[in-house]
């Protein structure tokens, strides 16, 4: 357009059409009116402008020492790196380098570009000298370095936290959830979810200066007397659960004493006819209710609230918060319409009975609800033998219906059933199943457990290492035929990956129990894909819509509370050596990774 303009302008010189760049294009123009050579001026003159705010002019000097570009660039484009060679026509392999990943170069002869992983959706420009070697400078968000060279991997977890921790600070302070990309925030309840959730992660971290400042928030700022509804469940496993840890890691009563204020005010969900608690409190008004849509509510969520509340009596000596919660197990251990242990995804709060009868799953709406029957038995010291009994035989049922094996590759995996049809369709979520088995084959239960969680560990971790992005979708479905090359495929609609923790979950319980190192290699390869695919530069970590693309993974703009709160005190605890911090012997983990204590014997 630049060199376009100025032929126009010399073809306005009607007595001299010889320097037009098409005599023709001339002979038109002087056709034209004076207004019409005019529109047509101003036309291409904005479209000049336009060009130049559109694309920024990115420029480096050419001499002396090297300048590191980096473009993040509108619409979650790729991001490039460009750099001077240092030869003509030399490999780029060598400076084609972020932090310790190896990236892909493009071939030109005097500039490396290096396609450095999607990184945003914001156009951002930095500009920085590249480190001499002489300096002893880390690159560029490098990894924690041990002596020797080699990368501390839990200093690398705690840097992935901080900068997490950064992103929340600066753009969603004392809300429920970071949007990472377009630099705000989100809100659910309105009550610091993602502060409350992280407070005990930053306490095991050792992260001493973001916790103080955390705590400062919740003495000051934190009040549960709010005109808002929130759901029992999520309320009950992030927030209460959060605050009773970080009780116990702390000894700090504001925690207890906010605990005490929530767990009271969501009591309201239990005032039903069937005992079944409802699914929705307001905590300001006392007043519970079911959805607008029906009066079910899921298995999960009235079954995986009981740690929770059962400490929250042995604490307060009140025990009306282990009634509320024991009254449902026992309601929902006599109930008909099991199969083989297995229990549907829904139960009405009038009538106390199982609704949508029929489908079974591991997966959403009833995982946790297993998970809590085993932790439940050690929570109370392994005494009460009706939930030992019910885990027992849900284990024997997902053996005899759920579990099948890939016939080419021999995967093992938990499927779903529906009215007597087999699907082979597997939650992530599911993947806590081999950290559960395990923790259960730990505090005595079969060996067989152990076996089966191995090969399910094996299964969770192909769901990763067979995607193009290295990261798992929401659902796979697995390949029951003969001779098929890929074992995992994926739908489009479950292409997405919410930077859920059940896989590195189950891989830190494996290597606590086996001591295998596989499973820390396999917990840092999947770290390194959330660092390549995931993080902002701004702050924060992003879900995704694509994990089947790795050159555009479609950013979803939402830091779910669960990644700081599971996904990466999970991965530090993989990698660290204390075998007492956080102690299997003494603490029982919530479904949203808050560690509470198991309950010492009665003299």
């Amino acid at each position: 357009i630049s060199a376009f303009i100025p032929m126009l302008w010399r073809c306005s010189d009607f007595s001299n059409c010889g320097y037009c760049f098409i005599p023709s294009l001339c002979q038109k123009w002087k056709q034209l009116s004076r207004l019409q050579r005019s529109l047509i001026l101003f036309f291409f003159a904005m479209l000049l402008i336009c060009g130049i705010v559109m694309y920024p002019k990115v420029t480096w000097p050419w001499s002396g020492r090297n300048i590191y570009i980096h473009i993040t660039v509108m619409l979650a484009e790729p991001t490039y790196c460009l750099f001077k060679k240092k030869k003509k026509n030399s490999s780029c392999d060598s400076q084609c380098m972020m932090g310790h990943f190896l990236l892909t170069a493009r071939a030109h002869p005097r500039v490396c570009v290096c396609l450095c992983s999607w990184r945003g959706a914001m156009i951002e420009m930095e500009q920085m000298t590249e480190p001499q070697p002489s300096t002893g400078q880390k690159p560029r968000d490098a990894a924690p370095q041990q002596p020797g060279g080699l990368v501390d991997w839990p200093e690398a977890v705690k840097e992935a936290f901080r900068h997490a921790w950064k992103g929340y600070r600066e753009f969603a302070w004392g809300h429920d959830e970071l949007k990472p990309i377009s630099k705000s925030y989100g809100e659910w309840f309105g009550l610091g979810l993602t502060l409350i959730d992280a407070l005990d992660t930053m306490w095991i971290m050792g992260l001493k200066e973001e916790f103080e400042e955390a705590r400062k928030w919740v003495a000051t700022e934190l009040s549960f007397f709010r005109n808002v509804d929130v759901n029992l469940f999520e309320t009950t496993i992030r927030i209460l659960g959060g605050l009773l840890s970080t009780y116990h890691l702390t000894g700090d009563s504001l925690f207890l004493d906010k605990a005490k204020d929530i767990g009271s005010r969501l009591m309201p969900a239990f005032s039903t006819p069937s005992k079944i608690p409802y699914s929705d409190v307001n905590i300001g008004k006392g007043v519970a209710h079911p959805p607008r849509w029906t009066s079910d509510s899921t298995v999960a969520e009235v079954a995986s609230i009981q740690l929770e509340f059962r400490e929250l009596s042995r604490l307060t000596q009140d025990p009306q918060y282990q009634k509320a919660v024991d009254e449902v197990m026992k309601i929902v251990h006599r109930l008909d319409g099991k199969h083989d242990g297995l229990v549907p995804l829904f139960i009405n709060t009038n009538s106390g009975q199982f609704t949508h009868r029929g489908v079974f799953t591991l997966g959403a709406r009833a995982d946790s609800y297993y998970e809590y029957l085993l932790k439940q038995w050690i929570q109370g010291g392994k005494k009460e033998k009706e939930l030992l009994e019910d885990y027992l035989q849900a284990v024997e049922g997902v053996k005899k219906n759920l579990l099948r094996k890939t016939l080419s590759h021999g995967l093992t995996f938990v499927g779903e059933l529906s009215h007597g049809r087999f699907n082979p369709k597997m939650d992530h979520l599911v993947c806590f199943l081999p950290g559960t088995l395990a923790l259960g084959a730990y505090n005595g239960l079969p060996p067989n457990h152990m076996e089966l969680a191995t090969q399910l560990m094996e299964t969770c971790y192909q769901m990763y290492k067979q995607m193009e992005t290295g990261l798992s979708p929401e659902i796979a479905h697995f390949n029951l035929q003969p001779h098929s090359v890929r074992n995992v495929e994926v739908k489009s609609a479950d292409r997405h990956n919410l930077l859920r923790p059940e896989t590195v979950e189950s891989l830190f319980y494996m290597y606590r129990f086996t001591g295998d190192q596989r499973y820390r290699d396999w917990g840092w390869e999947i770290f390194q894909s959330f660092n390549k695919h995931t993080r902002v530069p701004s702050g924060g970590y992003t879900s995704i819509g694509n994990v089947r693309d790795p050159t555009n993974p479609s950013p979803r703009d939402k830091m779910e509370s669960f990644f700081l709160a599971e996904t990466l005190k999970y991965l530090y605890l993989l990698f660290s050596d204390d075998q007492e911090l956080i102690s299997l012997d003494k603490y029982v983990f919530n479904t949203e990774a808050h560690p509470l204590p198991i309950w010492p014997s009665d003299p």
